[in-house]
């Protein structure tokens, strides 16, 4: 120990005088016999949002000992080693996952740790797969052309995909595909959403379909933030919802039983991934309805801020946030920031939700848990008794104020979608697209009679009769 800690000390010194400040020293003495000699180990954890190859977390080699000093930081970090992505992770010493390593930050804190062994190098049949039979590899290689690489794409299929051979599904897109279905591949915990889909299932949800996208490793920072970060990169998400919109979107609809319209499709993913999924939705506010948010990476860039502040999003989207308190002090701050830019857009009208939980925290057994409950909140509005529903309370509520109407009539309501003016006899005489929840209709030029005012709402429509009377 003697002659560790005198290594140390050069080390110290070896890497500047800055690093006297640091709290933190992760020292690996040894590695597993089969670690290859010309491999970088690196750090992935919540302090990188988990990039298994950031050059800035890549521990230095000083004979057989590899070490690295963090930067100075506050609360509670997680993490584990990687050889550069997260097929080559640390794992037991028979193949099987580890739970993520912890430590609190305090000064002068030297942590002497050691890896059993790499996930690469033990063998696959070590350890057994979670997923559900009805989870499948669509592709191991999925090329994208917007990125010139290539992705392992999962699917889930509901379990009477086989058998209702002429019944439609809702499809979410999720980020992250692999920590979605199985544990054998999950470098973080699996978020078990076949499991929680089958039992809905089983309930008597319709079902859905679930795509999920591997991240791409080290391309996970550039391809879930379309701004570029001086610090973490970024820059690709544009070309990234590209891919999904332009290329596996498409096929996916091509080569299963799908819902293709936008009430039917969704879009998820926690951290970087809520990111690149509220972007997407913003960015494709005709192609996602369903936008799962799960502990956003918004303090990135201020940026997709102005974007929203910009962007036109369908009044239907069903926007679902999820945080925790025991998250950074920004989290929740970033995301009523978000709604309350979306909200003041008049978009969000009755679907926007904002989930805070006292017990969360930015991990995956925080997201499996909430994912249920965002998808049932998500997805109940495809139903046929959602749309009798939501048809007979706008059927109740939508009034024409004044009726009789001698100059004008005022319409307050959800936001409208398109509004037309008919004559008693069917006569199409104005029409005008609002995308707003209030309008007020000039009938001073019409004729004394009756009109029928049609509001279409997207999802619904609504007739009202109306008497123009100039004589009032």
């Amino acid at each position: 120990m003697k002659i560790l800690s005198k290594f140390l000390l050069v080390l110290v010194f070896a890497f500047g005088s800055e690093h006297l400040l640091a709290q933190v020293t992760i020292t690996l003495p040894t590695l597993p016999k089969n670690t290859p000699t010309k491999d970088d180990i690196y750090i992935a954890g919540n302090l990188n949002n988990w990039n298994p190859a950031d050059a800035n977390y890549k521990l230095h080699k000083l004979g057989s000992v590899y070490t690295i000093t963090l930067k100075e930081a506050k609360g509670n970090a997680e993490f584990k080693f990687t050889r550069g992505s997260w097929d080559k992770v640390e794992c037991n010493k028979n193949g099987g996952q580890i739970a993520n390593r912890t430590f609190s930050y305090s000064k002068k804190l030297a942590l002497n740790l050691s890896v059993s062994g790499w996930a690469d190098l033990i063998g696959e049949q070590d350890t057994a797969s979670t997923a559900l039979p009805n989870v499948s590899i669509l592709s191991k290689e999925f090329y994208m052309p917007q990125l010139h690489r290539s992705r392992r794409i999962w699917i889930y299929l509901p379990k009477d995909y086989q058998d209702a051979l002429t019944k439609r599904y809702s499809v979410l897109y999720m980020q992250d595909g692999q920590n979605l279905f199985d544990a054998k591949t999950s470098y973080a915990g699996e978020w078990a959403i076949d499991e929680t889909l089958s039992k809905l299932e089983k309930a008597g949800d319709e079902g859905c379909i679930v795509v999920g996208i591997d991240n791409g490793g080290s391309h996970r920072m550039n391809e879930y933030n379309p701004y570029v970060n001086k610090e973490y990169g970024g820059g690709e998400g544009k070309a990234y919802m590209q891919f999904i919109v332009e290329t596996l979107k498409p096929h996916i609809d091509s080569a299963f039983r799908t819902h293709t319209d936008q009430m039917h499709t969704g879009i998820a993913g926690s951290s970087m991934g809520g990111l690149i999924s509220l972007y997407g939705a913003l960015a494709y506010p005709i192609v996602f309805g369903k936008v799962g948010v799960f502990s956003p990476a918004l303090w990135l860039s201020d940026s997709l801020f102005e974007f929203a502040r910009n962007s036109y999003l369908d009044p239907r989207i069903n926007v679902y946030y999820v945080a925790g308190t025991n998250e950074s002090a920004q989290m929740i701050s970033d995301i009523t920031r978000m709604d309350s830019i979306l909200n003041k857009k008049g978009a969000l009208w009755y679907n926007s939700s904002v989930n805070i939980k006292a017990d969360g925290e930015h991990k995956e057994w925080f997201w499996k848990r909430e994912f249920g409950p965002f998808y049932q909140a998500a997805f109940f509005d495809v139903s046929e008794a959602y749309q009798k529903q939501w048809q007979d309370r706008l059927e109740r509520n939508i009034k024409l104020v004044p009726n009789p109407a001698n100059e004008f009539t005022e319409i307050t309501t959800w936001p409208i979608k398109q509004l037309q003016l008919l004559t008693e006899k069917g006569s199409l005489i104005f029409e005008t697209y609002v995308n707003n929840p209030y309008y007020k209709l000039d009938v001073s030029a019409y004729q004394n009679g009756l009109y029928y005012v049609v509001l279409d709402f997207g999802f619904a429509k609504v007739t009202k009769t109306l008497e123009v009377n100039h004589k009032q």
